[in-house]
This record gives C-alpha cells, structure tokens and sequence, in this order.
C-alpha cells in the first residue's frame, strides 16, 4: 500500500520539470482564488474572462519581437491588459456604456488580433503554446516570474485588503473616508492582469481564468464568510494543481486540461452536495418544514 502510495504522490516529483510545475500551479495558487473571490463579489466574474484575452496581443508581439522569451512576452501581456482595462473604463465614463459591455467588446478584438498576430508569426504549434500554455515546460527563469508575481499580488492584496472589501460593499462610504474607489478599482484589475500574464506560460491565455474563478465559484457552496471563502478557494485551487499534474503524469493527458477540469469536477459536486445553495442544501430546506409538519 505504502509503495503504491509513493508511486502515485510522490515518485512523479522526482523529476526536475515536475517539481517546477508543482512549484509553479502552488505559486498561482495562492495568488489567483482571491482575486476570483472579489471578482465574483463585485459581479464581474466574466470580466477575469474578458482580461484574460485582453492580454493576448502584447504576448503575440513579445512573441514576434523574441520569440519565447517569458519576460518580453509576460511584459507586453502586461501592458496589453493594462491598455484594454484603461480602454474600456474610459468608453464606459465617456459614453455611459455599461463597463462589463466595452470590456466584452475590448476583449473579442484583443482576441482576434492576437490570434492573428500569432499566426503571422509562426506555426500552429506556437498558436497552441500561447493560447494553453504548457505547464511542465516551466523553466527556471519562468518560475521565478510566477513566484516573483504571485508574491506581489498577494502582498499588494494584502495592502489594499480593507478598502476593496468596503469598496465592494458600500463604496460611498470609502468615498467618505477620502478614499477614491476608482483608485482602488484601478489597481485591483491591475492585479487581475497580473496574474493573468503569470498564467498564461502556466495554462495559457484561454485557460489561466479558470484556475482564478472556479475555485472561487466553487467556495461559494461552501461558506459565506469572506474569510472562509478565499481558505477554501485557494485549498481547492491547490488540490486541483496537485491534482491535475499528478493525473497528467500517471494517465498521459494534457496537463493544463486535467487541473482547470479537475477544479470543475470539484465545483459540480459542490453544486450538487455542498452547505451553501447547493441541490443538497435547498433539498433540505425544503424537507425541514415537512418533518416539522408531520411530528405530532
């Protein structure tokens, strides 16, 4: 039993690349669930969706100008995202257009030129290294990316922790505090490209969301309290990092597929089974006044 244990957890780590990729998915994993937790408070969970394609031009460009170059291709998805973001806020304030529509269009024409810089560029195989990344193909220079920028995203989360929670509950009162929440909201997308640029070496630019919301959906079937849903939120994230590699590893399957779907199995059974607005929980609401009918 032991030594099937240690074939399944343990014996996988042994090699160099999967241990940087296990290093790499902890690293997003503890950067990305929190940022999903307030996307999905403030009603923007399509918006993570939408900046993840907002970041795929400047990786397109850095692309074309030194090819695979983790650093020229995370700085121009750096300022891609940035661009959009500050695009789409700027329609929306001048044009009364609803943000989450200008972000949704923004990102349909990120995406487009981007795939067609992409393709100008080289062959499919870079297409497809762009678009889902390839998690076990993570070096070191690329891991001290993701370890350096999922740092500053949860120190910078950490500074601004206060003000983004009063800010999604009451933001006139932040107003009132001198606090300027467009500032606040700023630098919180500023955040969301960031560890979308992480990402995207990682998963790719399609799916580097998934690893930031679905935990976040997930932890909702579960608590809700803030503090409990950013815990369970990033122990899901990390089960299905772990998870997902070790699956690819035992069973030949795409790495970056087997953690996002691992992450959605978990969030299906916690519609299904969860404490929280569950098929489970609204089950046993409804059966409570029933029995409390029915005794004597």
């Amino acid at each position: 039993m032991l030594a099937l244990l240690d074939a399944w957890l343990f014996a996988p780590f042994e090699y160099g690349f999967m241990r940087r990729a296990v290093v790499a998915g902890l690293a997003l994993s503890l950067a990305a669930p929190p940022l999903g937790v307030f996307l999905m408070l403030r009603g923007m969970s399509l918006i993570g969706d939408a900046m993840a394609h907002a970041i795929l031009p400047g990786v397109a460009l850095g692309f074309l100008f030194a090819g695979f170059s983790l650093p020229i291709m995370s700085l121009g998805g750096i300022l891609s995202g940035l661009l959009v973001a500050v695009l789409a806020g700027s329609v929306s304030q001048m044009t009364g257009h609803r943000e989450d529509s200008a972000m949704a269009s923004f990102f349909l024409i990120s995406l487009a030129a981007g795939v067609m810089l992409v393709s100008l560029g080289g062959s499919s195989v870079d297409l497809t290294h762009v678009l889902f990344g390839s998690i076990l193909a993570v070096d070191t220079t690329a891991l001290v990316l993701i370890a350096g920028i999922a740092s500053l995203i949860v120190i910078a989360l950490a500074g601004i922790f206060r003000a983004l929670v009063v800010e999604c509950l009451d933001p006139l009162f932040l107003r009132g505090q001198g606090v300027r929440g467009g500032v606040v909201h700023g630098v919180f997308l500023g955040l969301v490209v960031l560890n979308l640029t992480a990402g995207f070496q990682t998963l790719g630019t399609l799916m580097a969301v998934g690893l930031m919301m679905l935990p976040a959906t997930t932890a909702r079937f579960w608590s809700q309290r803030l503090e409990g849903l950013i815990a369970i939120a990033i122990g899901i994230a990390l089960a299905a990092s772990t998870g997902g590699l070790l699956l690819s590893y035992h069973l030949s399957l795409p790495s970056g597929p087997s953690i996002i779907l691992l992450a959605g199995v978990a969030y299906v059974l916690s519609a299904l089974f969860g404490r929280q607005h569950s098929l489970a929980a609204r089950w046993r609401r409804t059966a409570r006044p029933l029995d409390t009918a029915s005794s004597p």
